[in-house]
């Protein structure tokens, strides 16, 4: 379906998205811009490209129970994460490269830098990837990650969370956002969270349970729609 009502303009809701300088999320001050912001005309490598319609994925790239198997299966409660990727009038995005990387479910992501005292699973890389289907469904297997704490105050804890990359038409329009679980207590603690002043926004982060989706006696199933512009799109960290 192709007319006026799915090619007009939407105005975009700058209030959407946080400010920038946010002191309780101290990472946010040496990141925030001091000075006015410039405009730099884009090279053609930053406007075109690249095309994932023909990428050549591995049989466990998309799941995480099995692509960093090393003789058994992770530590955690098995999940299923799913969901859509559209635009801003529920039109499919296709075959578009969706990329995520989480903590393990002691909440230890395998990266030199981390140094929480949960311990390693062997089993378990953390990082998937899998492009959308003509409809724009996308899916992992993975588990539950575990919360974590961070030095952004005296006792600060991250709640469980996954990251989302999207990629989009070219290089210079990749999209990052991270989905949370439904119930969580420690969402609205969280000073990311908190920097986000529109509770709507906020919603746009939950991944929902759906039973349904379910796999009997073996995962529950969480949807996380992803919606890329408009008034209701889903709230991304690098804008």
């Amino acid at each position: 379906m192709h007319d006026a009502e799915n090619s007009r303009f939407v105005t975009r809701d700058r209030n959407w998205q946080p400010k920038a300088y946010t002191p309780d999320y101290k990472t946010s001050v040496p990141r925030s811009p001091r000075q006015a912001l410039v405009s730099i005309p884009q090279s053609i490598s930053e406007t075109t490209g690249p095309d994932f319609s023909h990428l050549k994925l591995g049989k466990y790239d998309n799941d995480l129970l099995l692509n960093f198997n090393n003789g058994g299966l992770p530590v955690g409660e098995r999940i299923i994460m799913f969901g859509r990727v559209v635009d801003q009038y529920g039109q499919p995005i296709p075959h578009t490269l969706v990329e995520m990387w989480q903590a393990n479910a002691g909440g230890r992501y395998r990266h030199k830098n981390d140094r929480y005292l949960a311990p390693l699973d062997p089993n378990f890389g953390g990082v998937g990837r899998t492009l959308t289907d003509a409809n724009g469904n996308y899916f992992f297997r993975t588990i539950k990650p575990g919360p974590y704490p961070w030095r952004n105050g005296p006792n600060e804890w991250r709640p469980s969370h996954i990251h989302v990359s999207i990629a989009g038409p070219s290089i210079s329009t990749k999209l990052i956002t991270q989905m949370y679980f439904e119930g969580d207590p420690l969402i609205p603690k969280c000073p990311i969270v908190r920097t986000i002043a529109n509770p709507d926004a906020v919603q746009t982060l939950i991944g929902r349970l759906d039973m349904s989706m379910g796999t009997p006696m073996d995962s529950l199933a969480y949807r996380f729609d992803i919606v890329l512009r408009g008034q209701r799109k889903t709230h991304f960290e690098n804008q």
